[in-house]
């Protein structure tokens, strides 16, 4: 097994945005800032990023995705051929207004107003293509400031499918598939240019997948004239698609139930959905939100085949309640009922950030539960 591929605490992605990274986004929106300006800001953000990470212990780092406004800007800011708007500060900002943490959050429906590619469902004007290689670029400066190695989180075709509006596109795409097919060249671009780049770690963000196991987004899917079955089979032939022949690297997929101001999106358990994903994609990685009862129990990791390892995220990103070292191992003891000790690891269940907005705890917190990552893996690992 890769090496990185068998590390014991792990870290999602996104981290909480400084409060003077937000006011300099501001700035630059408003056009009080010049790009060379913010990104000087975000360096300095992500070298102090870094040494956090570093100085708490994580086996690997992110740059806590400061240059993005969004997860998926990794995909929606990297390509061209969306029919889709300007990201802005604001545009986060007033997506939740008005909600209430630790409730389900809908995508609110903006109108005429044109929102970010894959933020929310759009249509293409033209057929995708490579614009610039956004992950690439963060990466390269991450290697430069990083003594850990640096990991890189980047969407999945199955996200981007559910995003994509394709009733409106019949003019450039057939249908799903002729689009996936896009997406995936894509998508092995922008991981060839990581690969130049020297990153051994990259995360597929799926969060899409936990839509097969809510009834919402399956009727959703439906009333799209969509069969559910068969877009998760084409999901699962496009994830390994992405992937095919970088030997090199470790690949992780991460799932999650929504990540939003502390709400959340979806509900059910992994049980439907399980022994194919563990089965049949070729990732070295499992990270599984594991945090509420929303996620169901441990039974279905039986499906974990030998030599991958699963990542519990047992350590919430959403509440300020601190999770403890003896009942994270206790968590850990109940799953590897299921799964060999020796093929489990932990994680945060999802990033602190997932868009600019954050999650509503405080940067103490986000520091102490990677501290409690940290220390569990140790106890429990050595």
């Amino acid at each position: 097994m890769k090496e990185l591929a068998k590390i014991r605490n792990d870290v999602v992605g996104s981290l909480l945005r400084p409060a003077a990274l937000k006011a300099a986004r501001q700035q630059y929106d408003e056009g009080k800032l010049t790009l060379e300006q913010l990104r000087a800001l975000e360096d300095r953000a992500i070298r102090d990023a870094v040494k956090l990470q570093e100085d708490l212990g994580l086996s690997v780092v992110t740059d806590g995705e400061y240059r993005r406004l969004n997860f998926q800007d990794s995909f929606g800011e990297s390509v061209t051929g969306y029919d889709a708007g300007k990201p802005s500060l604001e545009l986060y900002e007033k997506r939740v207004e008005g909600s209430s943490p630790g409730q389900r959050w809908e995508i609110p429906d903006q109108g005429e107003q044109k929102g970010t590619a894959v933020a929310q469902r759009r249509p293409v004007l033209t057929k995708l293509g490579l614009a610039r290689n956004v992950p690439a670029e963060e990466f390269r400066f991450l290697k430069q400031v990083a003594a850990k190695p640096g990991k890189v989180a980047l969407i999945g075709p199955d996200r981007i499918s559910q995003r994509f509006d394709w009733q409106k596109s019949t003019a450039v795409y057939s249908g799903l598939d002729e689009f996936v097919n896009d997406v995936v060249k894509v998508e092995r671009e922008i991981i060839a240019g990581l690969v130049q780049a020297g990153c051994r770690y990259v995360q597929i963000d799926a969060p899409g997948y936990t839509a097969y196991v809510d009834k919402p987004s399956l009727d959703a899917m439906r009333a799209r004239g969509e069969d559910p079955k068969e877009n998760f089979s084409r999901s699962l032939k496009a994830d390994n698609a992405v992937l095919a022949g970088f030997d090199d690297i470790t690949f992780g997929i991460h799932l999650c139930r929504g990540n939003q101001r502390s709400m959340w999106h979806r509900e059910g358990s992994y049980d439907e959905i399980a022994e194919r994903l563990l089965n049949e994609l070729n990732h070295d990685r499992f990270l599984f939100e594991y945090d509420t009862p929303r996620a169901g129990g441990f039974e279905p990791l039986r499906f974990l085949p030998k030599g991958k390892v699963i990542v519990l995220g047992l350590v919430s990103t959403k509440v300020t309640e601190m999770e403890t070292v003896d009942g994270l191992k206790r968590r850990i003891d109940e799953a590897a009922k299921y799964a060999p000790l020796d093929q489990i690891a932990i994680s945060p269940q999802c990033g602190f950030s997932s868009d600019v907005v954050g999650n509503l705890i405080s940067d103490d917190d986000q520091k102490r539960k990677l501290e409690i990552v940290v220390e569990t893996a140790r106890q429990v690992w050595g």
